[in-house]
């Protein structure tokens, strides 16, 4: 445990952070993951859902949680599900 208030602020805000960062990036990827099941079942509303997560990504993208790199990845992905 830090001895230094600043120190025990900085607990309190990780913490804080970390629960903001792990519910947005859970929330990518379960919208990734419908995407998926949305091509492979021939959803009727896949294009919807693709754009859902495609959104999610950006979204995680904008807040520093992945590098633009790794999001134009996972969005081309979900593209190309989506095109087959």
């Amino acid at each position: 445990m830090p001895n230094i208030k600043s120190a025990e602020k900085r607990v309190k805000v990780n913490k804080a952070k970390a629960l903001r960062n792990k519910s947005t990036n859970s929330a990518m990827k379960t919208a990734i993951k419908k995407a998926r099941l949305a091509a492979d079942t021939n959803a009727a509303d896949k294009e919807a859902v693709a754009k859902a997560a495609i959104k999610k990504i950006d979204q995680a993208c904008a807040k520093g949680l992945i590098h633009k790199n790794n999001a134009a990845h996972k969005k081309s992905a979900v593209a190309k599900l989506l095109n087959n």
